[in-house]
């Protein structure tokens, strides 16, 4: 597989960018990937994955000589970041970035960045309720979407590198105008995510008998409810700060829903109830249509052996005779070691 990228810095290293980066790693998409993070735990933790050439505390570091740089902070940082990073970025660079707001990404990045760097802003729909470098797995990207909202103008080949390599990673790519996505996302993201957190938060606030209840025989709903808002809370607050119109505008068609069948329930129009389950089966068998109904995962650890299968092993190996000192498997082993040596 061809070589994309001669520097990838990754600006931020948390699930979304540590699984981007072993994919680059893994498939050798870039012959370096710099890493930079916040704190020097985070980069000991990278290190030690071995998921990163180089890491750095100093973003301004990080972009130097690099040929595409992926923002993967939350995005209520993106300002600052850009203005770290500008004078730092070489010509002809490209600047991404993976956050689930396009419109205020852009208006957060665009200002600060030189005219001669390409800004190339994207949305991997992935991820898992975990956060951290240790959380990210390269499959996290496989049959999921990566939506592409360049600005007008963006130089059409910047835009097909950013794209490869996201095509690369097992995404399926699309590409819209960054308002076009925000409303979108708005309600397919945004909206079920603020529900999540409302519904188990509603849960936290129950008597204490109740709580307990509710956590010990929790049904399929309430464990996914929890699975959601499990999430990064700095992540999603910036979300919903960044694309409040969006948001509101769809919470509102949401309460006017919740209206009509709290009427249904209380007057018991068993048609109404009936005809909305009907109608949103057919959502659900879409989603299962367009293969977005199984999140990611990462994949199985390696099996250890058990107690017994190992004990079977250390059997056999005893039953097994040892070479003799003058054997050819004995004489290869010292000529191993000897080359080894060297």
């Amino acid at each position: 597989m061809t070589i994309l990228f001669d520097r990838i810095a990754l600006i931020g290293i948390g699930l979304i960018g540590s699984s981007l980066a072993r994919v680059v790693k893994r498939d050798k998409l870039a012959r370096t990937v710099v890493a930079s993070a916040r704190t020097e735990a985070t980069l000991k933790t990278v290190r030690e994955l071995k998921i990163a050439d180089e890491t750095t505390l100093d973003p301004a570091e990080a972009v130097e000589n690099a040929d595409l740089v992926v923002i993967c902070t939350p995005m209520g940082v993106y300002s600052e970041i850009a203005k770290r990073i500008a004078p730092h970025l070489k010509p002809g660079a490209i600047v991404s970035d993976i956050g689930s707001v396009k419109q205020p990404a852009i208006d957060s990045l665009k200002p600060y960045l030189p005219p001669n760097v390409h800004l190339v802003p994207g949305h991997p729909v992935a991820g898992t309720e975990n956060s951290g470098p240790e959380a990210g797995f390269a499959e996290m990207f496989e049959g999921r979407w990566f939506i592409t909202t360049p600005p007008p103008g963006t130089d059409e080949a910047a835009v097909e590198k950013v794209t490869e390599l996201w095509r690369r990673a097992g995404s399926r790519i699309a590409r819209m105008d960054a308002g076009h996505h925000d409303h979108v996302l708005a309600i397919t993201s945004h909206v079920p995510h603020l529900i999540a957190y409302t519904i188990v938060g509603t849960a936290i606030d129950l008597e204490e008998h109740l709580k307990s209840e509710v956590i010990k025989f929790s049904a399929a709903g309430f464990r996914d409810f929890t699975r959601i808002a499990g999430s990064d809370p700095t992540m999603w607050r910036d979300i919903f700060l960044l694309n409040r119109d969006a948001v509101l505008e769809m919470l509102g068609r949401l309460l006017e829903d919740i209206s009509v069948l709290q009427r249904a329930i209380r007057v018991g129009d068993g048609k109404t109830l009936f005809d909305l389950f009907t109608r949103t089966r057919e959502i659900r068998r879409g989603v299962i249509e367009a293969q977005q109904h199984i999140p990611p995962a990462p994949p199985p650890p390696p099996k250890r052996l058990t107690g017994k299968k190992v004990a079977k092993r250390s059997a056999r190996r005893s039953a097994s005779p040892k070479p003799k000192s003058g054997s050819a498997k004995a004489r290869r082993g010292r000529g191993k070691s000897r080359n080894s040596a060297r």
